[in-house]
Parts: structure tokens; sequence; C-alpha cells
């Protein structure tokens, strides 16, 4: 028998072709760059922290702060920075690509995603001297924003009813209250955080919510106690944390465009949000098939290849065609989104599908592995383990079948 195939020599697999020839949709080569290369230029990058490198990782529970780094100084995490700003000025279709081919290499883009997908709140709505002042040091590595402060335990998905406070005190705001899902905070040297600067008003669910962008250390080193972070340990290695705010306090200039309409900003970042995790769940689906395949040509019993049974090779043959389908839902939101038209249902949509079909890969995956794809030298546990986050995060899957069943459908609404 032959052993076991961790990881192929590449990434690539039979529609290889398809993907790297695809080109940016309305854009000219000469203004964003060719995918192929594109894609050949991350995998060099992920090549150099193989499987093992996050196994490691996960086992310790430790943030891989070697790899983000590593993206950092290629200014791949500053892909949707303005170039006046040091960024590369690039659209989601590429942002998109940069998650994927993390986790197509068997790697986790959870560490570093929030960096892009934070980029369109600050981007679209903030001032110009949020984005003077931080912009150039986010694309240049010498600070960071990873941290996105908004879901609290009460509200849950119910983000209008969020309890974190904000109240003005003459050219200052005084933060009080806590979430208990906040990613990289110790990793981040800004956040966003969202809080009610009014009270609720059910004539206008989202109104009263304000967005901050909090200098985290500024508060660190000048408001002893004010700021605290606790790690919560998950079933992956993730570094998120509860947060709670004890009267931090932050300059009028944090506030994200105007008070009271925070809700309408946090949206342009969740649009994106997920987008980038449809494809980080694209390439997860990706990877499995690629170790199924790799494994069921490999692995012998009783005379032959696994593979060449039915009962084997019928589901990858299925996992696969799934997941090429949700990418083509992928893309379809990728290219409204770069051009600034509508894309929420199109977004939902996308992490919806991709998180669904992905997960079925990875059942198939573990299927086809059999009592290895237990055992943590394979991998296969590890991305069972991170893969099955994108049903529930960032959002739940049945809040986006709510979400199209009203917004796109017009079924009378649920909640």
């Amino acid at each position: 028998m032959t052993a076991a195939v961790n990881k192929p020599e590449t990434a690539a697999t039979a529609d290889e072709a398809a993907q790297n020839a695809r080109k940016v949709p309305g854009f000219t080569q000469d203004d964003r760059p060719d995918l192929q290369q594109l894609r050949e230029q991350l995998r060099k990058i992920c090549a150099e922290f193989p499987n093992e490198y996050w196994r490691e990782a996960d086992i310790e529970r430790r943030y891989p702060q070697e790899f983000v780094d590593r993206m950092t100084r290629e200014r791949y995490l500053a892909a949707l920075i303005p170039v006046e700003y040091g960024g590369l000025g690039w659209g989601i279709t590429e942002a998109s690509i940069i998650m994927e081919e993390i986790n197509r290499s068997g790697g986790h883009a959870a560490a570093c995603h929030a960096q892009l997908y934070t980029m369109k709140a600050v981007l679209n709505h903030g001032s110009q001297w949020q984005k003077d002042t931080y912009l150039p040091r986010i694309a240049d590595g010498s600070i960071r924003l990873q941290a996105f402060s908004i879901t609290e335990e009460n509200a849950g998905s119910n983000t209008s009813e969020i309890e974190t406070r904000a109240v003005r005190d003459g050219d200052e705001w005084v933060i009080t209250g806590w979430k208990n899902w906040t990613s990289r905070l110790d990793e981040s040297d800004l956040a966003l955080v969202l809080t009610r600067t009014s009270d609720y008003d059910e004539s206008d669910r989202t109104g009263g919510l304000t967005l901050f962008l909090i200098d985290l250390r500024e508060i660190r080193a000048n408001q002893p106690g004010a700021f605290e972070a606790r790690k919560v340990r998950t079933m992956f290695n993730y570094a998120t944390n509860q947060a709670h705010y004890h009267g931090v306090r932050v300059p009028d200039s944090a506030v994200v465009g105007e008070v009271g309409k925070g809700f309408r900003y946090v949206i342009d970042g969740w649009n994106m949000e997920r987008i980038l995790l449809a494809a980080e769940a694209l390439g997860d689906g990706y990877w499995f098939i690629d170790q199924a395949t790799a494994y069921a040509n490999n692995r012998e019993v009783f005379g032959q290849q696994i593979g060449k049974n039915q009962g084997v090779q019928f589901p990858i043959a299925d996992a696969y065609m799934k997941i090429r389908a949700a990418d083509a839902l992928r893309w379809e939101a990728c290219e409204l989104a770069d051009k600034d038209a509508p894309c929420g249902a199109e977004a939902n949509m996308a992490k919806h599908v991709a998180s669904e079909v992905s997960w079925e890969a990875a059942n198939v995956c573990l299927n086809t592995f059999g009592g290895y794809g237990f055992v943590d030298t394979y991998n296969v546990e590890r991305k069972f383990r991170e893969n099955r986050m994108y049903q529930v995060a960032p959002v739940n899957n049945n809040l986006i079948k709510a979400f199209i069943g009203t917004k796109v459908l017009r079924m009378p609404r649920s909640y």
C-alpha cells in the first residue's frame, strides 16, 4: 500500500487553466494584475508556510505572526488601500483570490482577513484625517487594523439591539460596554467599534448606532484599566476575545462618518466580509478536493487504488462540481462589488453556498481518508474544524435564507 499524501506539490487541479485564465471583469490588465500571476505569486509565498507550520500553530493556539508579517511586507494585506496611500489599489476580486489561495494552500486566512474587509467602511465613510493618518501606516505595516468589535451576547445577530454605549463628554466620547466576539485584539493597533449613541427606536431600527475607529495603542498606554481583552478558546486556532470597555475615552475625530449612522457603514464592511469568507470557504473546498483526490489516487486497498471505486470517486466528483458552481456566485459578487454596485444579495448568497459546499467537500475528504483523516499529521482534521465556522460566521446561514426570502423574494419578514 502507498502511504497517504499530505499535500500535493502545488494547489493545482484540473480546473487550473480555467481559474487562471479569468481576468477581472470590466478592467484592463493595465489597471489590475494578471490573476494567473497573482495566484502563482501567492502560492510561492504560501509554500513557505506548509501544513506543518499551520498544524503546529493550531496545536499551540499560536497566532501565525510570521505568515501575517510576510503577507504584510508584500502589501497583500493592503490590497484594497488606494495607491495614493501606499496600498495596491486593487478590488475585491483580487482580495478574494488572496484569501482563497491562503486556504487552498492549507493555511487559515482568518489570521489576517479583517484588515481587508474593514477597509470598505474606512474608505467609504472615514474622514480625510482618518485616511491620511492611518491608511499609509496600515499599508506599510507599521500599524495594524485587524479588529472589528460589534457582536454582543444579548444582541447576537440582532445588531440593532447592541448595548455598548458611547456618550459625548465635551470633545471626547466615553465608551462603556462589552463585546463577546472581537478577534485579533492583541494583534491590532486600531479597532472599529460599533456603539449605541441614542436609544433604540422601533421606527428606525438601525438608527442611533455610531462607528468609531479607535487607537488601541493610546488607550493601552494612557488609560490603564479602561480597556480589557479576555482570550476565548475555540475549537480551532482563532485569536478571538471578549472586549470590555470600562469608560474608554476617545476623541471626536474617532467617529467614522456621521453620528447615528454607523450601521449603514458597517454593512459596507459586512458585504466585503461575506465575499472574502466565501473565497476562504472555496479555498478550503478546493484543498479538500485536492487532498481527497491525491489520497484516492495513491491509497491501495484490496489490490487497487481506492479512487477506482465509484463509492469513493463519485462523492469527490460531485463535491468538486458543486464547488465550481459556488465559485461562479463568488465571481458575480466580486464583479458587482468592484463596480460599487449593490451586492448584498450576491455577497450573502456566495457566502452561504460556498460554506455549504465546502463543508460537503470536508466530509467527503474525511470519508476518503477514513481513520487517517482523524490523525493530526494528515491535516484533514484541522481543516475540518476550521471549515465548520463558515456556516455560522460572520452570519448564520439561516439568517441569509431569511434575508434572501424577504429582501430578494419579497416574502413576509420572519423576524
